[in-house]
């Protein structure tokens, strides 16, 4: 790419830019206060993806407002739900999600269209037709895979968490006191585990019953380890059963599960690894056997 193309693209850029602060200007002033108002009534917490972070000011000036018009109580009632085991519901509220999947849709076709256009690259436009549903998508990508992490980091820190919270409660503490001294200790670790059990906390401390705070610690999570635990805390707390014993057989299951699933991750590695030997190194192997004597038996031959 030659030096007027880059001189032609960083004029586009500057070109962006300029409408996008002349729109800016414009309809600041004619915006809805409660439109533009952000997650939870107040400053979100910064998100850990860049992207997000760029769109934001944009989805609140440009689509925020068709984000409001989608009434749909299924589809936000399933943005409620990703937002929440993404762990994303200090970022993001309902109608920004939707508004960045709005404008993710409509800016990937519009720019690539517009570079294709001045730059004259010959995109087909199959292309944009494909990247107007990736767009999006983008947000529910990035959603699925905040909750992955944390799934990970949950089951890496969950046995452990419990051995602590049983030698806690075999002190003589409280089960939740327990949880508050576990939360204090690890804090500045970035726990997700530790972060969502001092959730836990708050809501108990805002005024949600036990049972209910450590359901929604099981929905905000989403695993079938943490609705077992959960479930057997709440079944241990009415029927008077001991909670040391239980968070000790908890975390002897747990390590077992993690075991297991260690196993079965081990095996499919190795059969995963079939296919490049098959492709690469059996090929490489069988021309460093077999080529002297092709060689040899070709050149006796004459």
């Amino acid at each position: 790419m030659g030096s007027a193309e880059w001189i032609l693209i960083l004029g586009l850029t500057f070109a962006g830019i300029a409408v996008y602060l002349f729109l800016n200007a414009v309809l600041a002033s004619n915006a809805d206060s409660e439109q533009l108002s952000w997650a939870n009534s107040s400053q979100p917490k910064k998100s850990q993806s860049g992207i997000i972070n760029l769109s934001r000011p944009l989805v609140h000036q440009f689509t925020l407002q068709h984000a409001l018009r989608v009434k749909s109580k299924d589809y936000r009632k399933k943005v409620a739900y990703r937002i929440k085991t993404g762990g994303l519901s200090r970022e993001l509220n309902v109608d920004e999600f939707i508004g960045l999947q709005i404008l993710w849709a409509v800016f990937f076709p519009a720019f690539c269209g517009i570079m294709n256009f001045a730059l004259e690259m010959g995109f087909s436009n199959l292309i944009f037709i494909v990247l107007a549903p990736f767009g999006f998508f983008m947000p529910i990508f990035h959603a699925n895979a905040m909750k992955k992490r944390r799934e990970l980091s949950v089951r890496a820190d969950m046995p452990f968490y419990i051995d602590l919270l049983a030698l806690s409660v075999e002190a003589n503490l409280d089960f939740f006191q327990a949880i508050q001294k576990i939360v204090d200790k690890a804090e500045g670790t970035e726990s997700v585990l530790a972060e969502e059990l001092g959730v836990v906390l708050k809501d108990i401390q805002i005024g949600s019953s036990k049972d209910q705070a450590l359901k929604e610690f099981a929905e905000r999570l989403d695993m079938s380890e943490i609705t077992s635990f959960v479930a057997v805390l709440i079944d241990a707390g009415r029927s008077g059963a001991p909670i040391g014993q239980v968070l000790k057989d908890q975390s002897n299951q747990m390590r077992m599960e993690r075991f297991t699933r260690a196993e079965k991750l081990g095996a499919r590695a190795s059969q995963a690894m079939l296919i490049p030997m098959m492709l690469f190194i059996v090929p490489a192997v069988f021309i460093m056997v077999l080529g002297p004597m092709i060689l040899s038996f070709y050149y006796g031959k004459k």
